[in-house]
């Protein structure tokens, strides 16, 4: 006789746990309330869905990419591992590369493309779709019977499987339920909030440049708190009318753990690919080509047009200094801005438009090794709704693959 299994949401996690549990022989119901799977599948990595990271087995490598309770995702890893995920999408027809960093994309570029090959996955596997929200779980002496939906539908199993997501992006269904349905049941949920999010700025140099992207630039990221330097990248950014965005920006986000109005600072450097005597080198040639023109106007062969006036404010130069009355000290300043304009970072964007949910079910009360609850048996929890979450690069998704695996392998396992 085959055991039964309720997945809650059809997410990543939730539709790989249904799939893998299906594959082991157990009936399995998919509760979710989107009239489609996939929903916040389809808008990561900008569309093109970063499905993985290419590091194989070094599950060294994949825990130290986890700032947030890493080694609770060991056994998950090894047993699921980035290899494992794009044999798997392989095996469903699709094409993958791999790009800077190890990201590895659908060759398509589409994330539909990832969404419609777990669609084949729960489909061939015989998984049953509904589309309900579930509002309770159903349980008896610390053991969960079943769940009850918003439409007053009751389904019971041997097992359920939460998979809901967090709370970021709640237009795809990720609004919180998780975190409700496992706290009535006695769990703790840790601080929510935002990772993998674009950052609030004191500085008006941000809505001065709002809308300009920046390409080939490095940010270094300083805890004024812990005086020391935490977090340097390379690549592009975004100037928004609050502050900043863009990839780099998004991965410095992960690493402040601990948000403070203004204990963070961002240092961007627009040069980087020239030292400070370089670029002062070249900012010669330049004013030596145009001595009787404006700073301002020769400043545009250097930077994009919306940063000259506030890069000259912070140099302290009057945009209409002409060439010929710049000096060695105000040359010095300007090269000095260029190399390192300073953000103040108060706070992170709102949480509904985080990539990713940090905070969670707290891991000390959640066996590693199957994903079930040592607080109610027969309850499992997988993907973003666990207190883990990772740095960009794939391996967000990847924790919902590891962890909906090993979810749906262990709660079919657990009815016989």
């Amino acid at each position: 006789m085959s055991n039964s299994v309720i997945v809650i949401g059809a997410g990543a996690a939730g539709t790989m746990a249904a799939g893998a549990s299906a594959e082991n022989g157990a009936d399995v119901i998919l509760l979710e309330r989107n009239d489609k799977i996939g929903r916040k599948v389809m808008i990561t990595g900008k569309g093109r869905c970063n499905v993985t990271n290419d590091i194989g087995d070094d599950v060294q490598k994949f825990i130290s990419n986890i700032p947030g309770n890493g080694r609770f995702l060991y056994g998950a890893y090894m047993g699921f591992n980035s290899q494992d995920v794009m044999y798997f999408f392989e095996d469903y027809g699709v094409k993958l590369k791999v790009e800077r960093g190890n990201r590895v994309f659908p060759e398509s570029d589409k994330a539909v493309t990832i969404v419609d090959a777990l669609n084949s996955y729960i489909t061939d596997m015989g998984v049953k779709r509904k589309q309900e929200r579930v509002t309770t779980l159903i349980t008896e002496d610390n053991c969960v019977k079943g769940v009850i939906t918003e439409m007053g539908n009751e389904y019971y199993a041997d097992s359920v499987i939460i998979a809901t997501g967090g709370l970021s992006y709640p237009k795809t269904g990720s609004t919180g339920d998780g975190y409700k349905l496992a706290q009535s049941v006695g769990h703790t949920i840790t601080t929510l909030r935002p990772s993998l999010s674009a950052l609030k700025c004191y500085e008006g140099i941000c809505s001065e440049c709002m809308g300009l992207s920046l390409k080939n630039v490095a940010i270094k990221v300083f805890d004024t708190k812990k005086k020391k330097e935490i977090y340097d990248d390379f690549g592009e950014m975004l100037f928004t009318h609050f502050g900043v965005s863009g990839p780099m920006i998004l991965s410095a986000s992960a690493h402040m753990r601990d948000m403070e109005k203004e204990r963070y600072e961002i240092f961007i450097d627009l040069k980087p690919a020239l030292s400070h005597e370089k670029l002062d080198a070249r900012i010669l040639r330049d004013f030596a080509d145009n001595t009787n023109k404006s700073i301002s106007n020769v400043l545009a062969l250097l930077l994009p047009k919306s940063l000259i006036s506030p890069v000259l404010r912070l140099a302290h130069i009057k945009q209409s200094e002409k060439i010929n009355q710049v000096t060695k000290e105000m040359r010095k300043n300007l090269v000095d801005t260029i190399k390192g304009i300073k953000l103040t970072v108060t706070d992170f964007n709102d949480i509904n438009e985080a990539i990713v949910t940090s905070g969670g079910v707290k891991v000390s009360e959640i066996n590693p090794k199957t994903m079930e609850s040592k607080i109610c048996k027969g309850l499992y929890f997988a993907g973003e709704v666990i207190d883990c979450d990772g740095y960009t690069g794939g391996f967000n998704l990847q924790i919902a693959f590891s962890t909906g695996h090993l979810a749906g392998i262990s709660a079919c396992d657990r009815g016989e």
